[in-house]
């Protein structure tokens, strides 16, 4: 069978009796149509540039895009984006690229609930269309065309709705209200009551601004390298999430992952002036590159902003555990 626009416009249109290709079956009372939302909110990405290679992972700007859809639908379900993600490669155009271990996940699946956010972080690098789909979508025509399949077919009431959901970036949206805030301290009740994609969101969300603020450099190192929409950094707390809850954009660092996994383990701190303290306990044998020690007393690379500057309790906090981790 050629796979052209014709036959993704089968896969994209509902299953009935006379046509078994589409996605899942006609809506009755109660359905949710899981995969047609995921598959708007993945040719909402690609549009705005966020999804430029067929490369299609659980990130917080799709978890985001896919709730945003969810809600302003209107969907009386709770929101899964990983049961469309798990289940759109029975429809044969959505694969996996799985991660060492869980290449047979069809016998593991119900060992490690993989259709779960957690479980598919646990088993998938990402997913990817055919190739021929993934050109078509990136085709402003055939993508206009196949958007409106989508929507005819599945929300025919809803049309202008997702025409006004598809102008907003929702993702972007929160990155500003954060930004323009400084970011926020979370109550432990406010943190408990999270699912994972909300905790993705939010903790993804952190660190963009974080890194965005550092230009994507590393504050340790100076070291800066892109990639098309991929960096080299880490948005890292001072002081950690898990015991303070606290996303306050002064209370992060961007960092290289050598040395976010270095801070996060005390072999180095930082002082108010922000010059960089390394611990006298490293033995260190790096021919090639400069060792942790080549730093001490340097100042770090600050943020782009003096609000965002590195918070002085946080470093005392830092300082304070990498004191008695050296004694």
């Amino acid at each position: 069978m050629i796979r052209d626009i014709h036959y993704y416009r089968c896969k994209f249109s509902r299953r009935t009796k006379q046509n078994k290709l589409g996605l899942g079956v006609s809506l009755s009372a109660g359905e949710a149509p899981n995969k047609p939302v995921l598959l708007l909110s993945v040719i909402e990405l690609i549009e705005r540039g966020q999804i430029q290679r067929n490369r299609i992972e659980l990130s917080p700007e799709l978890i985001s895009t896919f709730l945003k859809f969810w809600h302003d639908l209107n969907i009386q379900r709770d929101p899964n984006i990983g049961l469309p993600f798990f289940h759109l490669r029975t429809d044969g155009f959505w694969h996996f690229k799985a991660k060492p271990g869980f290449e047979f996940m069809e016998s593991r699946a119900s060992k490690i609930k993989v259709r779960s956010v957690s479980g598919l972080q646990q088993a998938v690098e990402y997913a990817y269309l055919d190739l021929e789909l993934f050109t078509l979508l990136m085709n402003p025509g055939s993508r206009a065309e196949l958007t409106l399949l989508l929507i005819e077919n599945w929300f025919p009431n809803q049309i202008q709705q997702i025409e006004r959901s598809l102008k907003f970036d929702v993702f972007d949206d929160l990155q500003n209200q954060l930004r323009a805030s400084g970011g926020k301290v979370y109550s432990r009740e406010e943190v408990e009551q999270e699912d994972k994609q909300t905790a993705i969101v939010r903790d993804g969300a952190f660190r963009r601004i974080v890194t965005n603020a550092y230009d994507y450099r590393c504050s340790f190192c100076g070291l800066k390298i892109l990639n098309n929409l991929e960096n080299i950094v880490d948005g890292a707390h001072i002081k950690p999430f898990s015991q303070f809850y606290d996303d306050k954009i002064n209370n992060g660092l961007s960092l290289c992952k050598n040395h976010h996994w270095a801070f996060d383990r005390f072999w180095f701190t930082i002082n108010d002036d922000y010059t960089l303290e390394i611990a006298d306990t490293l033995y260190e044998d790096s021919p090639d590159t400069p060792t942790l020690k080549t730093f001490e007393g340097r100042q770090i690379y600050l943020p782009n902003r003096e609000d965002y500057y590195p918070r002085l309790d946080a470093l005392a906090w830092h300082r304070q555990q990498f004191r008695e981790k050296a004694s």
